[in-house]
């Protein structure tokens, strides 16, 4: 079952690094906005976008599988008919490396089967929720 409760959600806060697949190079868009509100807060913001170069300053993967760096939360700004293949890069990615252990669905994304097969990996999700509102509610 999707994470819901604080404790979960602070859980996933927690992080220190979140690759945002669908960051926006366009200001004004939640894509871009609330990975910009993150990285002020001080997490390493790594954007996934296969159309921009850089985002927020940082290089912009084409793919999840082409960041290097360890990631904790895996932040998904893309519609949720696209949810199952991206849930199943996540999948991919901690059975390989050990990260991702958390996947974030935005505000409207959601996607119950992949999400229930994600968790059964042992990966924490979250679905329908603001990664900007729940920081600003629970951790300020």
């Amino acid at each position: 079952m999707p994470s819901t409760d604080d404790a979960g959600l602070e859980r996933a806060l927690s992080a220190d690094t979140i690759a945002v697949i669908g960051c926006s190079t366009t200001e004004g868009k939640a894509a871009h906005d609330v990975p910009a509100y993150l990285q002020r807060h001080g997490y390493r913001v790594i954007p996934v976008n296969p159309f921009a170069d850089e985002v927020l300053g940082e290089p912009a993967y084409d793919d999840l599988a082409d960041v290097e760096e360890d990631v904790d939360v895996v932040n998904v700004f893309r519609p949720s008919e696209e949810v199952p293949g991206i849930l199943e890069a996540v999948r991919e990615r901690h059975a390989e490396r050990g990260d991702a252990g958390t996947a974030w669905l935005q505000l409207g994304i959601s996607h119950d089967k992949a999400a229930a097969a994600a968790e059964a990996d042992g990966i924490d999700v979250i679905q329908d929720r603001c990664m900007k509102v729940e920081h600003g509610r629970l951790v300020g």
